[in-house]
């Protein structure tokens, strides 16, 4: 897809280095689960993929719980940083708000906010109880879907746009999204979203998904030796 990793909403973003200090749990939790889920192939980039655009991204929510929607401030990882083998507080950013009625993202750090940031802000708009979004690419998840029964936005809907994170809100309000916390991007080419109260359970729900589709894979052909 020669459009994957293009930021599409407007970026209002302020240069400003992480706190250290405030950011550094947050942040050893969050790219913790980043590098398992580089490991496993569901962030990275490669050269024969996407266009060669990195693909995936994690955040979780930093501050307190009780603020307004639209302005449940993230750390979230940079745009195009999924292809780097060793992350840090430098590669993250703070997005502050989100508001996809404008199509407009506030955010601060070194790095600018993965183009996935309003969908990631529509999620956690969803309840103050979610604290963790993580965007995988797994085309094994993506084409059995429907088969495992996750809730798809709509194939017409692109990624990173406000249209895509009204389909998150009506996915919440008309399936079992809230109970199954993940969710698959029919329009978004292997994109699929788990969340959670924490990064474990987040992750957990992706990689039993994951498992899930493996043995589907297999009830189907006999074996997995052809992926």
């Amino acid at each position: 897809m020669i459009d994957e990793g293009a930021i599409k909403f407007e970026a209002a973003h302020r240069e400003q280095p992480l706190a250290s200090r405030r950011f550094a749990e947050a942040a050893c939790r969050l790219l913790a689960w980043r590098e398992i889920f580089a490991k496993t192939g569901l962030v990275g980039q490669e050269p024969g993929l996407y266009g060669g655009f990195g693909y995936g991204n994690v955040s979780c929510r930093v501050g307190p719980l009780s603020v307004p929607r639209r302005q449940r401030a993230f750390l979230i990882t940079g745009t195009q940083t999924s292809g780097k083998a060793c992350m840090s507080l430098a590669d993250l950013c703070v997005v502050e708000r989100c508001e996809p009625l404008r199509n407009r993202v506030e955010s601060y750090g070194t790095t600018l906010p993965s183009s996935e940031s309003l969908t990631h802000g529509a999620i956690y708009d969803l309840g103050s109880h979610i604290r963790f979004v993580f965007h995988a690419h797994s085309p094994t998840i993506w084409r059995r879907a429907a088969a495992l029964r996750i809730p798809t936005t709509d194939p017409q809907v692109a990624y990173g746009t406000p249209e895509m994170a009204r389909e998150v809100e009506r996915l919440w309000q008309t399936t079992p999204l809230s109970d199954l916390g993940i969710l698959s991007m029919g329009g978004h080419e292997d994109g699929v979203i788990a969340f959670g109260r924490s990064a474990a359970e987040a992750g957990q729900i992706t990689l039993r998904y994951l498992a899930r589709a493996y043995e589907a894979t297999c009830a189907e052909g006999g074996g997995l030796c052809a992926l």
